[in-house]
């Protein structure tokens, strides 16, 4: 009797318990289902935030927004990297004796404007100047082609027409750099290829030192990149047809400039990027020509020079720098200090060697730079020129 009161109390348990787990079954569905409507809900929500971001993101399509190259922005709606630039001076210069009213040779070095000879003492002694026409802006530009990077550059500073200093002091802009280049070749106007321009030495004075080439003017380049090999970590090399312009002296010591010149002149230079330092040899062939009635002058004669340039570091930011050319070609191109030729009072026109053999105008500068500390450089800069003129071999007829 007891036995089956116990089994009836087992089962009796057991139906209440499958009972109350029947009864339980809805409820936790319904609780699943909150919950999978709740992630659901979380992940519109997420959906929309990072929706709502990528809109923020996105820049408008009229938007400016960062360039390729440090400082510059992209134009709207292209690739293309642009960077505006450039600086503001102001020079003061102490001037005895001066080098004339109205010169610019009173703001920075022109050696063929220092006052020479019986005149010199006409000019104002102890003259103060004041000007800011070195002023500088630049704006270049990058665009990724197929072919390599599209780059322009321009730059100009206020060395053009002079103004008066009486009110307003206005000076007119001037074109320094104008030049494009994609790939390997170049094509404007820019420093010529026979100069190394990182081999200048630093200076306060805009005119530089005197021994220096230096010239700018329109050309077409074509640079080519060698590898390393022994000793050189690299370099290049470049050729150049560059705009030819003749310079020469009249029998009266007056310049002439004929301005008929037919051959454009060539140009090259080889850089070599070594561990002591970088080196460039460059060279120049140019046809000097003066045609011209009045002076009566027709003739041309060929020219060449050479020229050697170098970087050297030296001690922490220390370095050397020199440049030494010579050739009966290099006239203009040392900073126009030089006739490119002599009119003879035949109207025969000689180059400065006259004999067609050896080169005797050379020019020369050497700077050693000191770094004082993080913005301060002092740099010694001993520089010539030299000019040999000897006496020209007769000639029957013009060449």
């Amino acid at each position: 009797m007891s036995h089956r009161s116990a089994c009836r109390g087992t089962a009796t348990m057991g139906v209440v318990a499958l009972a109350l787990g029947i009864a339980s079954q809805p409820a936790i569905a319904d609780e699943l289902q909150e919950l999978q409507r709740q992630i659901e809900a979380l992940e519109s929500k997420v959906r929309a935030l990072e929706s709502r971001q990528e809109v923020r993101e996105r820049p408008a399509a009229n938007a400016v927004t960062a360039g390729a190259t440090k400082g510059s922005f992209k134009l709207p709606g292209s690739d293309t990297s642009v960077t505006v630039g450039g600086y503001v001076k102001l020079d003061a210069v102490f001037g005895n004796p001066s080098a004339g009213v109205g010169s610019t040779a009173d703001l920075f070095l022109q050696p063929n404007a220092i006052p020479v000879g019986p005149g010199a003492g006409d000019n104002e002694r102890n003259q103060v100047k004041f000007g800011a026409r070195e002023s500088r802006l630049f704006l270049k530009t990058s665009t990724p082609t197929s072919r390599g990077d599209l780059a322009t550059y321009v730059e100009g500073d206020f060395y053009g027409a002079d103004g008066n200093e009486s009110v307003s002091n206005s000076s007119g802009p001037r074109l320094r750099h104008a030049y494009g280049s994609l790939g390997h070749l170049l094509a404007g106007q820019t420093w010529t290829n026979f100069m190394y321009a990182p081999a200048l030495p630093e200076t306060l004075d805009f005119g530089g030192p005197v021994g220096q080439i230096f010239d700018r003017q329109a050309q077409v380049r074509w640079t080519q990149a060698f590898d390393a090999t022994g000793s050189l970590s690299g370099g290049q090399w470049s050729v150049a047809l560059e705009n030819p312009e003749s310079v020469v002296t009249l029998p009266t010591g007056a310049t002439f400039r004929a301005d008929d010149d037919h051959v454009p002149d060539l140009t090259g230079q080889v850089l070599f990027s070594t561990s002591r330092g970088i080196f460039a040899v460059a060279g120049v062939l140019r046809q000097i020509r003066a045609d011209s009635a009045a002076p009566g002058v027709v003739d041309q004669a060929v020219g060449s020079a050479v020229s050697v340039s170098a970087v050297i570091p030296v001690v922490g930011k220390d370095d050397f720098r020199f440049v030494g050319s010579a050739g009966n070609g290099i006239g203009r191109y040392s900073n126009g200090f030089f006739p490119d030729g002599v009119v003879q009072a035949d109207g025969s026109l000689h180059l400065p060697n006259g004999c067609g053999t050896r080169p005797i105008v050379t020019t020369g500068s050497m700077a050693c730079g000191r770094t004082w500390c993080c913005r301060v450089r002092g740099r010694a800069i001993p520089r010539g020129r030299r000019e040999r003129r000897t006496r020209p071999r007769s000639r029957s007829t013009p060449t």
